[in-house]
């Protein structure tokens, strides 16, 4: 592990914590513009410019018990290498009876985190903020790829426990995918209320890519897509999670340097402290 700058209120030692924040600072699939590696360390980095204390929720990181352990080693120019390390942090995170919150990155770094989670908990639920269905078999002949992560979800875990918000984006053949194999809401998240109660005490993984956004509020993303929801649609339903059994959860796909005014980075650091004080069951 590396980067030793902590993300706000994140201060907790690694023995105490009941969450451990995670960086993969990884963007080796991009496949329109990359600088998601830069994420994690902007970030954090910038994650002083907000309070710890969120109105929202009455809650104040400080009193979570959260621990950065910084970010992944990755092997640049080997994916193989680079999932198989994801996949080990996590595993001796797991081990120890902790949360893995894991900020990328890519998206297919998502992949070997819900593979070792899965691993500890067989009747995983993932659910999927997203603006790109990310059901390709192959990207251009590749199967590890940001665009092809979800159907490698889908074949790990099987039918109908896959659950996709705010989809605008994929090909046809994707779509039809959906319908035999997922459960898809697109465009909105009006059913994810109801879907979550169906759940009850499930373990869920919640994976958040942030062009879910629209780009005219999250324009620091590789891959910008038109028609996404406002800041309040996505802490809305972020909401919808307190007091669920979440047992992992990333966001990824933040690139900081395609929005030089560092909107797009303080509306991340928003996220995640959101995401972060949901507690652990």
């Amino acid at each position: 592990m590396s980067n030793r700058v902590n993300f706000i209120g994140c201060d907790a030692t690694y023995e105490a914590a009941e969450t451990v924040l995670i960086g993969v600072p990884f963007d080796g699939t991009t496949s329109f513009r990359p600088g998601t590696r830069f994420a994690p360390q902007v970030i954090r980095l910038e994650s002083v410019g907000i309070e710890t204390y969120s109105p929202y929720q009455d809650k104040d990181l400080t009193r979570q018990k959260i621990h950065d352990m910084g970010d992944v080693d990755v092997v640049f120019g080997n994916i193989e290498r680079t999932l198989h390390a994801v996949k080990d942090a996590v595993q001796s995170v797991l081990k120890d009876g902790k949360r893995p919150f894991v900020i990328g990155g890519e998206h297919l770094i998502s992949l070997p985190v819900i593979e070792a989670v899965y691993a500890q908990y067989p009747d995983l639920c993932v659910i999927q903020f997203d603006a790109h269905a990310d059901l390709r078999e192959d990207y251009e002949g590749e199967p590890l790829s940001h665009a092809t992560v979800m159907y490698q979800v889908h074949r790990l875990l099987g039918d109908k426990r896959l659950f996709q918000f705010g989809i605008r984006s994929g090909t046809k053949h994707e779509f039809t995918y959906a319908k035999q194999h997922t459960i898809m809401e697109r465009f909105h998240a009006d059913t994810l209320e109801d879907i979550l109660a169906q759940l009850g005490e499930r373990p869920i993984y919640l994976t958040v890519d942030l062009d879910v956004l629209d780009p005219s509020i999250f324009p620091g993303t590789g891959t910008p897509e038109a028609g996404g929801w406002d800041f309040m649609t996505l802490h809305k339903a972020l909401m919808q999670f307190q007091g669920k059994n979440l047992v992992g959860m990333d966001v990824v796909e933040l690139s900081p340097h395609y929005d030089m005014s560092g909107v797009s980075t303080a509306v991340a650091v928003k996220v995640i402290r959101e995401m972060l004080m949901h507690g652990s069951r």
